[in-house]
């Protein structure tokens, strides 16, 4: 087409007022295409959300996390210990006692440590003296005695405490048996035992050999000994004050008296301010060598059994008790007294004590224990 004739239609078509044609194409075709890829894009995120969106559905994070430390397994929770209500002894404790063969002779007086005893059996034996065997468990006490030697009638109590006997010697019966059968003992007559060279100046060398817990504890490791037990006590204590009033056949004790011989009586007091009672030997106040302070004590069990004489080396004022099997006599406390009965099937098992009245098991007081065992056949208990 030339010039002439281009010019020639322009004005043709400007005169009929007809816009310009467009050429085909351009965004509006795209746009259909654009639609369908929107469609595409919420379906896809419809369907794949954690895709787009992570967990939860919030936008993912894409900067870089810091690994996850690995989670520890749960330590198992350790039961609590049992906590003993007990303040005498510690009940939860596996702790094996001593048990000390105190001197009670006249000269051997006064005695060192018994305050720290929970339990003391005073028993006769040749003579009319008596002696004491003094249960400790978990002190660290420093000085304990006069320590004496050993005699039969104490080793039943030590079987059902299951207590190391600790002396210095004694009876040809009583070393024969230690010996023979094995029992658990410590000789303090040496090594593991303390002369007061000041104090024999004023009493015989017998009556002024101590021990200390230190020298047991090395002699416990020195001789192998176990330790730790499984028994905890012949007695069952009460952690609350046991008023005996409530028993019809209950009296006032205030005063009592335990006569073992001519030679040999103790005593109690009872103190109601102190709500204890205070100890003596032959009306004389029982106090302790080092503190000068008189021994009180909580709990008393007394009973007669019949002591039988023998002899050993010569020596026939050697008595045995009778303390295999059934008994009565009564139980002490806070100012009363209450009847009661007691069994004994043999040398190691437990004495059990129980409340006349009702048949029931005797339950003690919170505190240390005095058991007097006298001779039914010239002893004898009075009270009021």
């Amino acid at each position: 087409m030339n010039t002439n004739e281009m010019n020639n239609e322009l004005n043709n078509n400007m005169n009929n007022n007809n816009p310009p044609k467009k050429k085909k194409g351009g965004i509006a075709n795209i746009i259909p295409y654009i639609f369908v890829v929107a469609i595409l894009v919420v379906v896809a995120m419809l369907v794949f959300p954690k895709f787009f969106f992570g967990d939860g559905g919030t936008p993912t994070d894409n900067s870089e996390k810091e690994p996850e430390k690995p989670v520890e397994p749960e330590k198992p929770v350790e039961p609590e210990k049992p906590v003993s209500k007990i303040k005498i002894i510690d009940t939860t404790s596996k702790t094996r006692p001593v048990g000390i063969m105190i001197n009670c002779h006249n000269e051997a007086l006064p005695q060192s440590g018994l305050q720290d005893a929970y339990a003391v059996y005073e028993l006769m034996v040749e003579g009319g003296i008596t002696r004491m065997f003094a249960l400790f468990k978990d002190k660290d006490f420093t000085k304990v005695g006069a320590v004496r030697s050993v005699r039969v009638q104490f080793i039943a109590y030590a079987m059902e405490n299951d207590a190391i006997i600790v002396h210095a010697g004694g009876s040809k019966e009583a070393e024969e048996r230690l010996r023979k059968e094995h029992i658990v003992n410590i000789n303090v007559d040496g090594k593991y035992g303390q002369r007061d060279k000041e104090l024999a100046k004023k009493r015989a060398w017998e009556h002024t050999l101590f021990t200390k817990m230190s020298s047991l504890k090395q002699a416990i490791k020195d001789y192998n000994i176990s330790s730790t037990t499984s028994v905890v006590s012949v007695l069952n204590y009460n952690p609350e004050e046991i008023d005996l009033s409530k028993y019809t056949t209950a009296t006032t004790a205030n005063n009592i008296s335990i006569k073992y011989s001519n030679y040999r009586t103790s005593n109690y007091e009872y103190d109601a301010s102190k709500i204890v009672y205070l100890r003596k030997m032959n009306s004389t106040k029982n106090v302790d060598l080092i503190t000068g302070n008189q021994y009180e004590v909580k709990n008393i069990i007394v009973y007669g059994v019949k002591y039988n004489g023998y002899c050993d080396r010569g020596n026939c004022s050697y008595v045995k008790p009778s303390n295999i099997g059934t008994g009565e006599g009564y139980y002490f406390t806070n100012g009363m007294a209450v009847p009661i009965k007691w069994s004994k099937a043999d040398e190691k098992s437990k004495t059990k004590y129980y409340v006349k009245e009702t048949g029931e098991e005797l339950k003690v007081n919170d505190g240390n224990t005095y058991f007097q065992i006298y001779p039914s056949n010239g002893g004898s208990l009075a009270f009021k």
